[in-house]
């Protein structure tokens, strides 16, 4: 595979790095304002990206299952907690300055009356905390109440500081070369397995710290799958090939889906690909024009554009997914484009996937995928990601 430039660079990381630090006051401001108003004193933390977010302290994907209660927070009015063992407290010292660290090691229930000491009334992130693991808590600690409360934070993440908005454009650039650098290789008999694995390298040698989620290559009938793993299965002429894949750069995701067409396309195929397209052509362009009138549309309404086009052509059944998703620290996260959102504005400036596909069940499928960035305020609809979305062939 031909070395691909890597759009990430050192100087990049530390900006990234600084203005991290200097918005996170600003975010608990905000986190503080919104306690405040719900008459709590705590705000108590488990989901690593909001740990991210609010104090700087960063688990790997996946680590959280072995790390305890380490990452954990608690926001109080006048300071921040965060919970790191021996195995996390020098980085947490290093990435949370400010913070009061304290020394959690399978020991939290034992530990929580001093870690809620003087708190009345705690919000706590239920959707992400054991049934069991609260129980303990309330028993531990009970002249302290524990409030579940649910997308607090993840409302303020859904509006994107310019900086973040550069990361996930930096990790939409990483993995437009990965693609771009992997054509060569997509030939009839390849397996799936082995394109992904060659798409990972790509991506990973070129400026991703990680995958934003385990890359999917689904050739002929699998792509008919919306999520699917890759296997032994081998590409063959005349079919589809789906890539569902992202990179992660600064702890900042990208997702993209491209289906390519191994030889000659098939008419079926050809035309799945035109409605496609052509769906999500109409929700950008709607996008595009309430941007230009300074408008912020629901994402209801967008996903609504979208399947009206694939509804017309008579696949409405074979989209069952929503149009979009927001994504930035995790690939999945607020704003949500599909028939059960809301019909609440999107945030602003943000950043989502445009998404619609058309699935066969045991015959074929077509997606593609692109992350816009969307801020009305100055007239801003820009699509991110940049690999062509025009009819691609390859190993011909």
């Amino acid at each position: 595979m031909h070395a691909v430039a890597s759009p990430v660079l050192p100087d990049d990381l530390r900006r990234w790095a600084a203005a991290d630090r200097a918005a996170r006051p600003r975010r608990l401001e905000r986190l503080r304002a919104k306690m405040a108003q719900a008459g709590v004193d705590g705000y108590f933390g488990v989901r690593r990206e909001n740990t991210r977010y609010l104090t700087g302290f960063a688990l790997d994907e996946g680590e959280e299952k072995v790390a305890g209660n380490s990452g954990w927070f608690l926001v109080t009015p006048d300071e921040v907690v965060v919970l790191a063992d021996s195995r996390y407290a020098e980085q947490a010292a290093e990435e949370c300055p400010g913070a009061r660290i304290v020394d959690v090691y399978h020991d939290l229930p034992a530990r929580w009356p001093e870690i809620v000491a003087g708190r009345r009334r705690v919000a706590a992130e239920a959707g992400f905390i054991a049934q069991a693991t609260w129980a303990r808590l309330v028993a531990a600690a009970p002249s302290v109440e524990l409030v579940p409360v649910e997308g607090w934070v993840e409302a303020g993440r859904a509006v994107k500081e310019p900086e973040e908005i550069e990361r996930v454009a930096a990790a939409c650039a990483v993995a437009d070369a990965a693609l771009e650098a992997l054509l060569p290789q997509i030939r009839p008999g390849v397996t799936e397995a082995e394109l992904a694995l060659a798409l990972e390298w790509a991506m990973r040698t070129n400026g991703a710290e990680a995958l934003a989620f385990d890359v999917a290559v689904l050739a002929g009938p699998r792509a008919a799958l919306p999520h699917g793993s890759p296997g032994s299965r081998r590409v063959v002429a005349g079919q589809v090939l789906l890539f569902d894949f992202g990179a992660q750069v600064a702890g900042y995701r990208s997702d993209m889906t491209r289906t390519l067409f191994v030889g000659e396309p098939t008419t079926r195929d050809l035309e799945l690909h035109r409605l496609v397209a052509a769906a999500q052509q109409a929700a950008l362009h709607a996008l595009a024009e309430a941007a230009a009138r300074g408008e912020s549309p629901s994402g209801r309404a967008i996903d609504g554009i979208a399947r009206a086009v694939i509804e017309g052509a008579g696949h409405g059944p074979h989209f069952g997914h929503g149009l979009g998703h927001g994504i930035g620290l995790a690939t999945h996260e607020l704003p949500t484009l599909g028939r059960r959102a809301g019909d609440e504005p999107l945030p602003t400036p943000t950043v989502f996937s445009v998404e619609p596909g058309v699935y066969l069940p045991g015959v074929t499928g077509v997606r593609i995928e692109d992350l816009v960035s969307f801020d009305p305020s100055v007239g801003r609809c820009e699509r991110l990601t940049r690999f062509p979305r025009e009819v691609t062939v390859v190993g011909a």
